[in-house]
């Protein structure tokens, strides 16, 4: 069981809160803005980073990510005494066909959705490809992506989902609030200036849908594909001002802003295309036994 791998490590309450404290720092700050500044604050901030060249500006947002990422792995493995591995998956090794298959697949289905949504109206949409520009994003994206995605599942969906899951002794408690606090700590997100607190909804319910991913799957790399993938489209494919990365897309949107009709949209791809995802990949990796996964309680004797 996924949650059960925290009971190979020393899981001393001061360990994990120096851990937790640690690698949340960057989104404790997100919060802590999102809170104390003021809409015209939070403009003008994001108005100064749009100065910034946007592969630039690319580089000055995840570079941190990979230094968090890798202050977590130590943390795991020489504070709490436990491997990668177990933070990973319950398996005897990362199953590396997975995170190609979740990658795929969202990228598979961003792709048709943009095609359609394209093909019905345009009129908004601005072809922006530059070749030298796109092809350093692409490389960075790449290359950096990985870290950012990584810091968010191995933090959320692995460290926190695991200690307060061996906490509470249960699965649903730490599905939900490591899914609300995935959704609060992005918070500082331009969207969400944009579109207002609403779009929390749709945070919230990407990180149950990765959380519903990790649990029933009994690892992380059905959710580290799929972010991975998600993360790539909305990089790479299209871009706008309001986005929370600007960037030298192949699209650029650059109709007038209807924070309303975006909201709508978000919340479709949680109540549609959300359980399609969870449904094809039920279908391919025969999950079954779902109610004691999501939200049994914790063998109290692990067997590892």
């Amino acid at each position: 069981m996924f949650i059960e791998q925290a009971y190979k490590g020393n899981n001393t309450w001061w360990r994990v809160l120096i851990t937790a404290a640690i690698t949340m720092g960057v989104f404790i700050m997100n919060l802590i803005m999102f809170l104390i500044l003021s809409k015209e604050d939070m403009a003008n901030a994001y108005d100064l980073m749009k100065q910034i060249p946007n592969n630039i500006a690319l580089v000055m947002n995840l570079l941190p990510f990979a230094f968090l990422l890798g202050i977590l792995f130590l943390l795991v493995y020489f504070l709490h005494q436990r491997s990668i591995l177990s933070l990973t998956t319950s398996r005897k090794k990362i199953d590396y066909r997975r995170i190609l298959f979740s990658f795929g697949l969202i990228i598979f289905i961003s792709l048709v959705g943009f095609a359609i949504s394209y093909s019905i109206d345009n009129s908004n949409i601005k072809w922006n490809f530059n070749p030298i520009n796109f092809s350093i994003l692409f490389i960075l994206s790449m290359i950096l992506l990985p870290f950012q995605i990584g810091l968010e599942e191995y933090l959320f969906r692995g460290f926190l989902m695991q200690q307060i899951g061996i906490v509470v002794k249960n699965r649903w408690f730490p599905l939900v609030i490591t899914s609300v606090l995935f959704g609060l700590f992005h918070s500082a997100n331009p969207e969400v200036a944009e579109m207002g607190f609403g779009v929390m909804v749709f945070y919230i319910g990407t990180g149950l849908l990765l959380g519903i991913m990790t649990l029933m799957d009994e690892g992380l790399e059905l959710s580290l594909g799929f972010h991975l993938g998600n993360n790539l489209i909305a990089a790479t494919l299209i871009t706008s001002d309001f986005s929370a990365l600007q960037t030298d897309a192949v699209f650029k949107y650059v109709g007038v802003q209807n924070p309303n009709e975006m909201l709508n949209e978000m919340i479709v791809s949680i109540v549609i295309t959300y359980p399609i995802i969870l449904f094809i990949l039920a279908k391919k990796y025969n999950w079954t036994n779902w109610k004691q996964k999501l939200t049994g309680k914790l063998n109290l004797k692990p067997s590892i």
